[in-house]
Formats: C-alpha cells, structure tokens, sequence
C-alpha cells in the first residue's frame, strides 16, 4: 500500500517561472552550472549549486556552500520571487520533447514506503552524493530536487489527470532553452480522496531516477526525528517530493560510454580480444536497433559486436543486461576496467547526446574508444528492483529532465 499525500508548494511567481527554473542539479558540473547561471540571480542553479557564487578553489562540500544555498533561498522568499502556496494540492507536470509526452503527479512519499521497500530501488548511492543532499536538506529546510517515481498506471488516477490536463488553465507553460515544454496544473482538491485511496490499493512504486534525492531525504528524515521529542510521523520531513509517472509513458534512453585508453593494446590487438567474446562485424550506423547488439567506435570506424557462444545466460537479471555483457566481457578483461563506479579511466555519456558525441570524443583523442548501447527497457527496471537487484552502474537515461525550481517541498 502506498502512501501519497498533497502538499503546500513552495513555487515561484508566474511571471518568474522562466527566471527561477534550471536543469537539475546533477545534470551539470561546476563550470556549466556557473554559465547557466550567468545574468540572472534567480537561476535556481543558485540554490541547488550555491558554490557556483564562491571561489573556484573552495570544496563544493564545505559548509559554506550549504549556508549560501540557505541564503539564496530565504532571499528568493523575502522578494517574493517563490511563494507559497495555502493549502494541502496536487499538481500535474508535464514535459514534451519532440514527439514524446509525459505527464504525471507531483506530490510527497513516505520515507517508510522507501525505507520499507514499498518505493523500489534499482540503484546503489554514494555516500559522498548522499551527504551532500543531505546537508543541502537540513540547510535549507527544504527538498529542492525532485524524485522521478513509475507505476504501472491505475486508469482512474489517469482519468483525473486527463481531466485536469484538459478542463483546467495551467500553472505554468513555457519552453525552456532546450526546446522542452514544461507545463504544470494545479489538481482541483475534489479529486485529492481519490488519488489517495487509489495509490493505497497500489503495491509497489519504482524509482525511475533521484536514487541520491530519494536516499537524502530518508536520512534527513532519521536526523529530525532523532532530533524532535514530540515525533508523531506527520511532520513533513517524514515525506519527500516526487512526480509519479505511468511507466507506459516513459522514455528510457542509453547510457553510453568511453574509455579514455587502449590499456596497452593497438587498434588490431584490442579487435582481435574482442573477437573471443564477440562476433565483430564493420558497420556504417551508429545507432544500435535491438539488444544483444553493442556498436564500437575505434580509430574513426564503426563496429557491429554481437555476443558470441562464449557468453552464457546468467542467472540474475542485471547480469542479462548489455551494459553488463559489455563491462564483464570487454571492458573488464580487455581494457582493465574495473569498478565503473570509481575508475578514472571510463567516463559515461548520456543518450541525448547522441552517438555523435561519442565520435568527437574518440576523434579529438580525449577518448580513445566508444560503445554505443540499446537502451533498457522499463520493464527491465521493474524487473530488477522486483527481484532486489541492482541495475549496473550508469544504465539509464531518463529523458526529459525534471526541472528543479518549479516545486519545492519544505520540511
């Protein structure tokens, strides 16, 4: 049974919805953050990336980070920049890229639906990240980034959503930089009952993307109580922020990567390794077109990689997967990679970038080789949180990105 609950947003003003939205914080590194920040001291960025404000040299962890990022979000409120909304409401957020649409429920979680494997999890956090939100959170008093959640859709929460989407002016409508239209609706309150005993009959939501978010606001939620004599279970820190799409709506999108080295081989020598585990084929597309195919990018040509006897069916999930096909059988043994997760030699390169990137990568020589992956499925993501596995590191690309800046959740 799940738990979800309406909430009094934190938002910015209609007229400032352009101004104050920005691409999630983990999406950019310091450098890109501070340019899309650049004329506009409203840019959410400021809040959620506040070390884009100090001296280069000082560490994006230092408590002076987390007092800024406090700073610029109480300034945001005192302007009247972000306001708050009056009572308990849903909203909707939807997100159209080219043709792909996707709309879903904004709304907070239980931290013991997560805590409790109610809210699946597919991925494995780092402490680092963890620590991180989680100063971000206590500093604040708020959970400025938002959990992106999947279900398999229930037709009347559907039917609500269709509904407001239709008969109700939006909240906000505009297209950011990117060509992504966001476009938010507040839900009328006659349907809150409903959706709350409807996702009561659910059994199982998954967390498509926000691992760290999602593992933050659980933490931060141990502190407060531990920290609060009189805890009761209905304070906000006992939830967190999250928008909860129907998985048939989604897009998933491959997670690519590059290897900086040839660990020693040449061209003809790493080819000839490769063929123990794969039938390898020239090829002119870059673009991979079903699973069991990884496509290769060495010395500006294109390669086929089709696995070979040599590669058994495993018996978990995840290690059926082709991103682990590759790190098991080639990247591991032919190129020394070991744990993906912290080595510096293989660095991961989102699908939105397309295939293109990975050629310019390897061509300029800041990489030396590319792999160019079919995307998983969701099904594959629900799969594998069902039977308690984790998907490989760096396996999914969800796309569109959720902004931050448009609702925020106080606790």
């Amino acid at each position: 049974m799940a738990v979800i609950r309406p909430f009094k947003a934190v938002r910015p003003t209609k007229e400032n919805i352009e101004k104050v939205a920005s691409v999630p914080y983990d999406v950019v590194n310091r450098e890109e953050a501070y340019q899309q920040a650049q004329g506009n001291s409203y840019n959410f960025l400021r809040v959620t990336r506040s070390e884009i404000e100090l001296d280069e040299k000082i560490n994006p962890y230092d408590p002076e980070v987390y007092q800024l990022a406090k700073s610029n979000y109480q300034k945001m409120k005192e302007e009247g920049i972000l306001i708050q909304d009056n009572s308990e409401r849903f909203y909707l957020y939807r997100q159209i890229m080219g043709n792909h649409s996707q709309i879903g429920i904004t709304a907070t979680f239980s931290v013991e639906d997560y805590d409790n494997d109610i809210i699946m999890k597919h991925e494995k956090t780092r402490k680092v990240k963890e620590d991180d939100r989680t100063n971000h959170i206590i500093n604040t008093g708020a959970q400025t980034g938002v959990v992106f959640l999947t279900y398999k859709g229930v037709e009347a929460v559907n039917e609500i959503i269709k509904q407001t989407e239709t008969t109700t002016e939006p909240l906000y409508d505009f297209t950011s930089d990117d060509g992504i239209r966001h476009t938010v609706w507040i839900v009328p309150e006659d349907f809150n009952d409903i959706i709350i005993y409807e996702l009561e009959q659910v059994q199982k939501l998954y967390i498509a993307d926000g691992h760290h978010r999602a593992a933050s606001a659980s933490r931060t939620q141990k502190e407060k109580r531990a920290a609060n004599p009189d805890h009761n279970g209905n304070e906000e820190y006992n939830f967190f922020i999250a928008v909860l799409f129907d998985a048939a709506q989604l897009k998933i999108m491959p997670y690519n990567r590059v290897v900086l080295d040839l660990y020693g081989n040449t061209y003809d020598s790493l080819i000839e390794k490769i063929k123990t585990n794969f039938f390898v084929e020239n090829t002119e597309t870059a673009e991979v077109e079903n699973v069991r195919t990884i496509k290769m990018y060495l010395d500006k040509k294109w390669y086929k990689l089709s696995p070979n006897q040599n590669i058994k069916k495993e018996k978990l999930i995840g290690d059926n997967l082709d991103v682990s096909i590759l790190q098991n059988y080639l990247l591991t043994p032919f190129l020394g990679i070991g744990d993906p997760r912290t080595d510096t030699r293989i660095d991961f390169i989102g699908g939105i970038r397309g295939t293109k990137e990975l050629e310019k990568l390897v061509d300029s020589g800041k990489a030396q080789v590319a792999f160019s992956l079919f995307p998983v499925s969701v099904d594959d993501l629900i799969n594998i949180s069902n039977a308690g596995e984790t998907m490989p590191p760096k396996s999914t690309w969800f796309e569109p990105k959720l902004r931050d800046g448009l609702l925020i959740h106080e606790i």
